[in-house]
């Protein structure tokens, strides 16, 4: 069972509010990380290591699923791929909570907006994929709002580069192992791969500036001790998204957390926005439309040989 549907053809409304749910929440996170104040981006993300960890194994032990996890740690082609996993998505943390942490969310979400653009190119370079007319004129649009936004700032946008890369190459490693790796397994082996690393990054913080934990105040140590929970839950309900939707309505709905960071960026945050700055969004936007029109086509195409072979 698939569950992209419902009975008459529908498509799953809590696929939808699962998928809603997961990037708002997404969206949302910038505010959480700033919240968590004077704690600096490398003790947040060390804890939101362990404790992604922490809140994982009690995943596995309330729905009894330890079995299949360990059926996984025999395979070892699994762990080492969902280790190179947790590299990347060690790098794609760290970077967007420094973003968010200093100021910088509005590049944030610039590397979320080109991330389905980056995913493209991506094909193409690793996997051989032969793109059309109309993706590469997406690819080119894209390139050329990078090269006016790195005139923009006299420096190409390394953090929305190193964000929408990052995560990029993390999707192609997840799609390699596919369906043999749940949500939960998956979290658990990259955690497990990066907890030695965060123990090592918190004693670091620890013999330096000073964990912050537990010496600010109740309410933030309450919100610190959140990070895995904040991690895993929408990565869960992404999750459970995937199996009821078809992967044309994920792609709508993914441009939610960008869109959300850049309204928090720009209106809640006031970020600073330059003409260079908007004209580089607006070609993104361009280059998504142009993308979005793409699958559309695709699917309608798909769609009419379904019909037809019926």
């Amino acid at each position: 069972m698939t569950g992209t549907a419902s009975k008459g053809g529908e498509v799953s409304r809590p696929g939808f509010a699962y998928a809603i749910g997961s990037y708002v929440l997404w969206g949302f996170l910038p505010i959480y990380f700033i919240a968590l104040a004077p704690t600096g981006p490398f003790e947040i993300v060390g804890w939101r290591v362990v404790l992604s960890l922490v809140f994982c194994a009690l995943l596995l032990t309330v729905t009894r699923a330890w079995r299949p996890f360990t059926a996984l740690l025999r395979d070892r082609r699994i762990v080492l791929t969902m280790g190179l996993a947790g590299v990347l998505i060690y790098v794609n943390w760290q970077t967007y909570v420094y973003a968010a942490v200093s100021g910088q969310v509005v590049e944030a979400a610039l590397g979320y907006f080109i991330n389905p653009i980056v995913t493209v190119f991506l094909g193409v370079l690793v996997l051989r994929e032969r793109l059309n007319t109309t993706q590469w004129v997406a690819v080119g649009i894209s390139i050329v709002a990078v090269i006016v936004l790195a005139v923009g700032y006299g420096q190409p946008p390394w953090i929305a580069l190193l964000l929408a890369f990052s995560f990029g190459t993390y999707g192609l490693i997840k799609k390699r192992v596919g369906p043999k790796v749940d949500a939960v397994s998956g979290l658990t082996l990259e955690t497990a791969w990066l907890t030695p690393l965060a123990i090592v990054i918190l004693a670091v913080v620890g013999s330096t500036s000073g964990l912050s934990l537990g010496t600010v105040g109740p309410w933030h140590t309450v919100l610190l001790l959140c990070a895995g929970a904040v991690t895993a839950v929408p990565l869960l309900m992404f999750a459970a998204a995937s199996r009821r939707l078809p992967l044309i309505y994920m792609g709508f709905i993914q441009y939610f957390a960008p869109f959300i960071q850049f309204l928090v960026g720009v209106f809640v945050l006031q970020e600073p926005m330059p003409p260079e700055r908007w004209i580089g969004f607006g070609l993104v936007w361009v280059a998504l439309v142009v993308l979005t029109f793409d699958l559309l086509r695709g699917a309608r195409a798909a769609r009419r040989q379904v019909v037809q072979l019926t």
